[in-house]
């Protein structure tokens, strides 16, 4: 490895010590449908996000909250204590699109449509309040 290169990921890795974060890659739901549950816990505190998640109606917000305690789950590895109430907050949450399957559903006269049964990626970065 380069020294520039070595530079940056010391940098990366020092940055990453200090953030709380988890991902969740190929989750078998739309990219679409996930983003919608996405944007109601954007921004909120830890545990009224996964108060709301846990109401929710969507199928999309079972793997959200799952992926919210894993979450809280490292940032008492990297802290060692409990996160108080009002300390942790969602401070971003990126859905991204991953790969997708493609299928063919016969169609009247010989014809094929395409059918896309399409993923996606979350990441979770949970912030602290000072």
């Amino acid at each position: 490895m380069g020294k520039r290169k070595r530079l940056v990921a010391d940098a990366r890795k020092e940055a990453n010590k200090s953030s709380y974060f988890a991902k969740l890659n190929d989750c078998p739901t739309s990219p679409r449908k996930m983003r919608i549950v996405a944007d109601l816990i954007r921004g909120h505190e830890v545990f009224n996000a996964l108060n709301t998640l846990k109401f929710s109606t969507k199928h999309a917000s079972i793997k959200l909250e799952k992926l919210i305690k894993s979450a809280i789950a490292n940032y008492e590895a990297k802290t060692g204590s409990k996160p108080d109430e009002n300390t942790l907050f969602v401070k971003e949450i990126m859905v991204d699109s991953g790969f997708q399957l493609k299928r063919l559903r016969t169609a009247p006269q010989g014809r094929g449509y395409r059918i896309r049964k399409r993923s996606n990626h979350v990441t979770v970065i949970l912030g602290t309040k000072n």
